[in-house]
């Protein structure tokens, strides 16, 4: 059976995370283990470390992320157990709604979960402006930044709001925000989100001539205008993945998802 995932995990899990080619960082795990360390576990035998799942609550839903197994530990059962055990986590703190994100190889393990797929995730890789000057963000309307949130996902993500944007940079408009994070990869959008279509446009100008270098962000396929943007703006899609849900169908509206708030481990 799993076990907790612990803080001494922290550096086996980043070095596997980067041999597969993740954007994680240090950050994400510790928060990850205050926030919901329940649903962090790992898989181990004969002493040597197997696999990883983090999950995390947020209100009325959850979502799962770094499910990562050993390369010579796969295709054994592990990844289910893993997912299972965060899985049953999240119902017992009472969520409705479990999210996550597959890679084309995940989807059918999935589906024999119970998962239905609702949209595909694109992630989205650009050129940013200048260098960009890092500083606190001015004083925010927290209440704002989550209703705007709240109207995309169907539900409240207090926590996962406070990390990002707390890390990052938030731009702000009328019903719109932008967060710019910094990553060793390159500067992320997201979460960024937009009641109407035509906020969107003046932030991402914003946040591109705040982001230096490397610019990535992951976002729904469904959101039309967000693609037009970012191709627009000389961004190609980079690789894809599907959004899945279980449980109660989510009040789910993309048009008003501009970015994803992580690299797939929160939502």
């Amino acid at each position: 059976m799993p076990g907790p995932l612990l803080p001494s995990d922290v550096d086996s899990f980043l070095t596997m995370a980067l041999a597969e080619g993740w954007i994680c960082g240090r950050w994400e795990m510790e928060f990850l283990l205050q926030a919901f360390p329940q649903g962090c576990l790992v898989k181990r035998a004969g002493g040597e470390t197997l696999g990883y799942v983090t999950s995390l609550r947020h209100d009325k839903s959850g979502w799962i992320g770094n499910l990562l197994v050993a390369p010579v530990a796969r295709r054994g059962g592990i990844g289910t157990e893993l997912l299972t055990g965060a899985l049953q986590a999240l119902l017992e703190a009472g969520v409705e709604t479990v999210w996550l994100t597959a890679s084309a190889k995940g989807v059918e393990l999935y589906k024999k979960l119970g998962f239905l797929p609702i949209d595909s995730i694109n992630r989205w890789v650009g050129e940013g402006g200048a260098p960009p000057s890092w500083s606190p963000s001015p004083r925010l309307d927290h209440e704002m930044l989550r209703q705007v949130d709240s109207a995309g996902w169907g539900d409240r993500r207090d926590a996962l709001l406070s990390v990002a944007c707390g890390r990052g940079r938030v731009i702000c408009g009328t019903y719109s925000f932008v967060c710019i994070q910094q990553w060793e990869q390159g500067t992320q959008l997201g979460p960024w989100g937009a009641l109407f279509e035509g906020q969107a446009a003046p932030l991402l100008d914003l946040a591109l001539a705040a982001a230096g270098g490397s610019v990535f962000l992951d976002v729904p396929a469904g959101n039309v205008a967000a693609a037009s943007l970012l191709a627009r703006k000389g961004f190609s899609i980079r690789g894809s993945n599907t959004l899945m849900y279980l449980g109660a169908r989510p009040q789910y509206a993309p048009k008003k998802i501009f970015a994803l708030g992580s690299m797939g481990s929160m939502g």
